[in-house]
């Protein structure tokens, strides 16, 4: 895409629509951008596209967010993940420049789908899961974050099933999306996959990520447990439907 592309009406009126929503959602939940907004600005960009200028606007907000809630980290859940992360984004670089990625959609929307009925049914409590399932988790989350920019809903289910509290998992997905979202920034950068109009695209989000961010995180503030419990189960299921839905069409 050339950056005259993106001065078309529909994109001018649509994509800063889709970003503020996504980030909306985040500031709620901590997670869940690239849930709302990849599937929804695919219809608009290239995912070749969507993808890795996404994913710049998403290590800014993560970076913001990460700081302000540091305090409830999951640090040693983290630690375990990372090193399977970047085997998962190594991987996942490939694909995306190699694999017409459509190939996968249907089957992550399925499990996006899967796990929010199971968040919501369980109150947010998740599978109890067991250390091991980090190594499996961690290399499939951090492929599917490289392929499609979603691996929120992966994460959340290991957090869930190590017993995490909504407001350790709201505070860790933020961090874990800042190291990934930097890994996946330089891996895509040495693909070649950034083009002039890709970081035109990241820095006008900016500003609708930051109103985003902000609007979701008064809105946190004024929800119950239960009903941020219930919106971050439903969301992954309108997300994951969303998938499924691409991937049939």
């Amino acid at each position: 895409m050339s950056v005259n592309d993106l001065l078309q009406p529909h994109i001018l009126l649509l994509a800063p629509l889709i970003v503020y929503a996504a980030y909306v959602v985040f500031g709620i939940s901590g997670f869940g951008s690239t849930l709302v907004a990849v599937p929804l600005l695919a219809h608009l960009f290239p995912l070749k596209f969507v993808v890795p200028f996404f994913v710049i606007v998403d290590c800014v907000g993560a970076l913001g967010m990460g700081f302000r809630l540091r305090s409830d980290i999951m640090k040693a859940e983290i630690r375990l993940l990372i090193p399977f992360m970047v085997t998962g984004i190594l991987c996942g670089v490939y694909v995306l420049k190699h694999v017409p990625p459509e190939l996968l959609i249907g089957l992550l929307g399925i499990f996006v789908v899967f796990f929010g009925a199971s968040y919501v049914i369980k109150r947010g409590k998740g599978f109890p899961l067991p250390v091991w399932a980090g190594a499996p988790i961690g290399v499939i989350g951090g492929a599917t974050s490289a392929v499609f920019g979603i691996g929120g809903p992966i994460y959340v289910f290991f957090l869930a099933g190590r017993q995490g509290t909504p407001t350790q998992i709201r505070a860790t997905m933020p961090a874990i999306f800042s190291l990934t979202t930097i890994a996946r920034i330089v891996l895509f950068a040495l693909a070649g996959l950034y083009s002039p109009a890709a970081l035109v695209a990241a820095a006008a989000c900016i500003p609708v990520m930051l109103l985003g961010v902000w609007t979701g995180h008064r809105l946190h503030l004024s929800l119950s447990r239960d009903t941020v419990i219930r919106f971050m189960g439903g969301m992954l299921i309108l997300s994951g439907l969303s998938l499924i839905v691409r991937a049939l069409s």
